[in-house]
């Protein structure tokens, strides 16, 4: 906590945010205050609506994005229009890395869930502080390695699992990641149009499932929420 508090001193109050976010993450915890200080200042916070484009697919590659605050959602979009949501991101977690490695255009879309706000920090800056640390390198091919690994899963899942077993995991997923046992998970801003697009189904499907796993104890829905209430029963039906 004296640590953190001495990286701050001096800071105007607007970069706090951004430094705090920084601090937190394994990405970036490894540099020093003054790398750390230099990296906020060569950044860009910006604050999203709901529902507003964070970036499209197609834009340059230029930044990579932190989210400070709020929930946003991964979005592939085919060339017919279909969409399929990669993943979904709250606060202290990466995006944009990938487009990073040889600025190539985005391979999707990032939509605000709700108010959200990132930290953008530019390409360039990115690689002038792996210029002269190694270590943050091995940081960010460590991120890499683990998106390769989550898209792996995914595709054994949509060839393996069937759409509850789909639905079962990723409700668990959720629910582990927003930090409950029994949690609540459509309340974070998703809808049940964007947890079919997380598991290739339509959204009728999805309600229908939604419905089944009600029938049978596994969760109860109360408006837009979701609450597990049987952890050992969807994670059978998962088969984790």
């Amino acid at each position: 906590m004296a640590a953190h508090s001495r990286a701050l001193e001096g800071v105007p109050h607007q970069r706090r945010p951004a430094i705090d976010v920084l601090l937190a993450i394994p990405l970036f915890r490894i540099l020093s205050r003054e790398d750390i200080l230099a990296t906020a200042q060569a950044g860009l916070s910006r604050t999203y609506a709901p529902g507003q484009i964070i970036c499209h697919q197609g834009d340059p590659g230029d930044h990579l994005y932190t989210v400070i605050e709020g929930l946003v959602k991964i979005v592939f979009i085919s060339g017919r229009g279909d969409e399929m949501v990669l993943n979904i991101m709250g606060p202290k977690e990466v995006f944009g890395e990938l487009a990073l490695l040889d600025g190539s255009p985005r391979s999707a879309s990032v939509v605000a869930l709700k108010s959200t706000s990132v930290f953008m920090l530019p390409r360039a800056r990115l690689l002038e502080l792996m210029s002269y640390n190694p270590r943050l390198a091995d940081e960010f091919l460590k991120l890499i390695g683990g998106r390769i690994r989550k898209l792996t899963e995914q595709a054994g899942d949509l060839a393996f699992l069937d759409l509850g077993g789909r639905l079962a995991k990723l409700l668990l997923q959720l629910s582990v990641r927003q930090g409950h046992a029994r949690g609540v998970v459509l309340d974070r801003g998703l809808t049940q149009s964007d947890i079919a697009a997380m598991i290739g189904a339509s959204r009728p499907a999805v309600n229908r499932a939604l419905q089944s796993f009600t029938a049978r104890g596994l969760i109860a829905i109360q408006g837009r929420t979701v609450v597990l209430r049987d952890l050992d029963g969807l994670r059978k039906r998962s088969g984790i």
